[in-house]
């Protein structure tokens, strides 16, 4: 079988990485926030969220260097915790980005609504209480189908593009940034929080929202096998990308509270955009509503491509239709899947925002259970493979800290009456409707021999398992029948499917 084409060039994975977390929303709601939680609730929330996804972002660099596969998670937890593990994992995964490019249909036309009338005539339906009309429809529909063509042929073509954007979308924030603190004062700024909430209260309760703003690092991890690079390589653009992110967050927001008294802002409609412009810097704000788009297409485009690596590695290992992992010989693109990924988008993307919105929510959660099941990855591979070499491991306890906040994001999400909790019934229906559909997916599922599978799973890098089972001297590990299993695995014999 053919194999994905590796041709993305470290600057293009980054872009794609870091892209694909900076969205669209931040810059433009960050009034709402400032109103919320003050402005240095919001920032230094985001930061300390940063902070515990760049924890999590540890193991994944570990594991994304002894493993750089397409699929990334789904190989990692398959390998290591078994079947349905990587097929928990990866539905997950499916649900979470294929929610968001559902919701991007037609959150492109309604951010074009904010620039024209026009986007919002002759409406066509109205489902959860939200209009869909036809140029937003047909915008969201267009831009769908350019972003599949682009990739039709390869990733290289949506990756050049990609940095080209990533490029804009920087130029654009350093001008922000610059002009934010040269022209603004620090007066503007301070006190940072509102009088009314405790400082530490208000940076805690940003902090789960913070999080959700950097969940999709790993999409490096997924985009693995696209890459031309060195493992190790590839292991620390992971890290890199949440850095990136976190630091143009944390530095737009700060230069949008600079500029002018951030308790202004927070009563304005459009945040950042409306700042500058009021502040006597309209190009600025226009550029402000440039990154707003940029971010769209940029997260747009890298979740497309990675949902269908995610497909890729699933339908290779028979857990879902084994058709979907053919990776087309001359262009390298895994064209069935990305097929999928297309027709699924477009069908959810027909519901509008106002019924996306229900699996949008429920996206942090499928996340938050990826991070918990990667974290928990990393622990057990050493036990589960005691031989194994790791150029690159993930220092202390760090991850298990980051999957703490996964599972607070989670917490705080299923219990009724937090800030972050679903919205009952529609919400809760989805969620519990996505697992029930992943459970008999799995139940239907074709079977593989589990050295079968990691064969189809790791490709080259399944050497490395054979060997690290194959060289343990016996009683090394210090776990009763440790060396025995070792020695079954090593010659042949059948292992135990881990979580089975």
């Amino acid at each position: 079988m053919a194999e994905i084409k590796r041709s993305l060039s470290f600057i293009q994975l980054l872009a794609l990485g870091v892209a694909g977390v900076v969205g669209s929303s931040w810059i433009y709601t960050n009034s709402t926030f400032f109103d919320t939680y003050g402005a240095g609730g919001m920032i230094f929330g985001i930061a300390l969220g940063g902070v515990l996804a760049a924890m999590v972002a540890l193991a994944y660099s570990e594991l994304t260097t002894l493993f750089p596969r397409a699929g990334g998670e789904v190989v990692y937890s398959y390998t290591v915790l078994g079947r349905r593990a990587g097929f928990l994992t990866g539905w997950m995964l499916i649900g979470a980005y294929i929610s968001s490019t559902a919701f991007y249909v037609t959150a492109f036309g309604t951010l074009l609504g904010r620039i024209t009338p026009a986007m919002e005539q002759m409406p066509l339906y109205t489902l959860n209480e939200t209009p869909v009309t036809l140029p937003v429809l047909a915008a969201g529909i267009v831009l769908t189908l350019i972003i599949f063509a682009m990739n039709w042929f390869g990733v290289r073509l949506g990756a050049q593009i990609q940095v080209v954007m990533f490029a804009v979308m920087v130029i654009i924030g350093l001008a922000l940034i610059a002009v934010g603190f040269g022209a603004g004062a620090p007066d503007n700024f301070l006190p940072p929080f509102r009088e009314d909430q405790a400082p530490a209260q208000s940076i805690l309760r940003m902090v789960v929202p913070g999080m959700t703003y950097v969940v999709g690092f790993g999409l490096v991890a997924v985009l693995a096998e696209d890459a031309n690079l060195p493992p190790r390589r590839i292991g620390r653009t992971v890290l890199l990308t949440v850095v990136v992110a976190i630091t143009f967050y944390c530095l737009v927001l700060l230069a949008s509270a600079w500029i002018l008294p951030w308790e202004e802002t927070a009563g304005m409609e459009l945040g950042t955009v409306d700042a500058f412009t009021r502040a006597g810097y309209p190009i600025l704000g226009w550029g402000a509503f440039a990154i707003a788009i940029l971010g769209l297409l940029t997260s747009f485009l890298g979740l497309f491509v990675a949902t269908s690596r995610i497909i890729v590695s699933l339908a290779r290992v028979n857990l879902l239709p084994r058709g979907l992992a053919t990776i087309h010989e001359s262009s390298g693109a895994p064209r069935n899947a990305l097929l999928f990924v297309l027709a699924v988008t477009v069908i959810l993307g027909l519901l509008g925002p106002g019924a996306m919105t229900w699996f949008l929510d429920t996206g942090g959660i499928y996340l938050g259970i990826v991070w918990v099941l990667v974290v928990a990855t990393k622990y057990l591979l050493p036990r589960r493979y005691p031989g194994i070499r790791r150029e690159y491991r993930a220092p202390g306890w760090a991850p298990i800290l980051g999957a703490g906040g996964a599972v607070l994001v989670i917490v705080m999400a299923l219990i009724p009456g937090t800030d972050m909790s679903l919205i009952w019934p529609g919400e809760y229906i989805v969620l519990v409707a996505w697992f029930v559909l992943g459970g008999i997916l799995l139940l239907t599922s074709g079977r593989m021999g589990r050295d079968e599978a990691l064969t189809e799973l790791l490709g080259p890098y399944k050497a490395q398992l054979d060997q690290s089972l194959g060289s343990v001297p016996a009683g090394a590990t210090g776990e009763p029948g440790a060396s025995g299993r070792g020695r079954r695995r090593a010659e042949g014999g059948p292992a135990p499917e881990a979580g089975e």
